[in-house]
């Protein structure tokens, strides 16, 4: 068992738990869902589960991963370091307010919580997609500390999807420019679709931009807009009756490759 660590990883309130050799490689995996554990190669079986028992809950199968899919084989071979499938919606913000969480009392609510409370409500709607063959990866880095905060990958396409709070306010959209309650009114729209930008960069494949508003009073547009989408949080299921543009293989493909961080580093 030498060098052999396990390192659990969640996604959809699913647990599942990586054995990695002391390169970072993954030698296995235990899904609790399913009861499985998967070892890729019969040499370090016996030491994999070994390092596994403390771990296992009840009876177990073990053996090679059923017929792997070749976005399935590019996740493997991520360091669990670089695989940004895991993150949670608001990962940054959740790590930030965990470090700093700011003064016990403040006159004014800490703006950062109501930006994790938009990119969670955001996310959750989002993951919602994934019975209708959709992939969402959430709080994507991007260099010089800026991140994408949502991801989507399905037949319909690839979409950026930026979350901005407005619970009980009215938003008012004036290409580029968005103003929400009494506020001041910023340029939003540009650093959305300079995310999706980016990204198709990043994925070279056309990505398109997504402003989501969650729980707003009003949402008023006031004239068309230009390559771009703005939704309440409550409209996003309807990206699922988009399709046409991606085979299911496409979209795995995606998926694997933007979910690798060194995809990001150069954008």
């Amino acid at each position: 068992m030498d060098g052999l660590r396990v390192i659990p990883t969640w996604r959809h309130g699913l647990e599942r738990l990586y054995v990695c050799d002391a390169h970072g490689r993954n030698l296995a995996w235990y899904d609790r869902e399913t009861g499985r554990v998967n070892v890729l190669g019969d040499d370090r079986r016996q030491d994999v589960l070994d390092v596994l028992r403390p771990y296992l809950t009840g009876p177990v199968t073990v053996g090679p991963p059923p017929v792997p899919t070749p976005a399935e084989l590019a996740r493997l071979s991520l360091h669990p370091d670089d695989d940004l499938a895991p993150n949670r919606p608001g990962e940054a913000l959740l790590i930030a307010l965990d470090r700093d969480p700011g003064p016990a009392h403040r006159l004014r609510a800490d703006p950062r919580r109501r930006a994790l409370a938009a990119e969670q409500a955001v996310g959750e709607a989002l993951d919602e997609l994934e019975g209708a063959g959709w992939r969402t990866l959430h709080s994507v880095p991007l260099p010089g500390g800026d991140r994408v905060h949502h991801l989507v990958i399905g037949p319909g396409g690839l979409f950026v999807v930026h979350a901005l709070h407005a619970r009980r306010q009215r938003v008012l959209v004036a290409d580029p420019v968005v103003t929400v309650g009494r506020g001041e009114p910023s340029p939003l729209l540009r650093r959305v679709r300079a995310d999706a930008d980016r990204a198709s960069y990043a994925l070279t494949a056309e990505v398109h931009p997504v402003l989501a508003v969650t729980e707003p009073a009003r949402l008023e547009v006031t004239a068309p807009l230009r390559e771009i989408r703005v939704l309440a949080d409550a409209d996003l299921s309807g990206l699922a009756r988009l399709g046409g543009v991606l085979k299911p293989a496409d979209v795995e493909a995606l998926h694997a490759m933007a979910r690798d961080r060194h995809t990001w580093v150069r954008v």
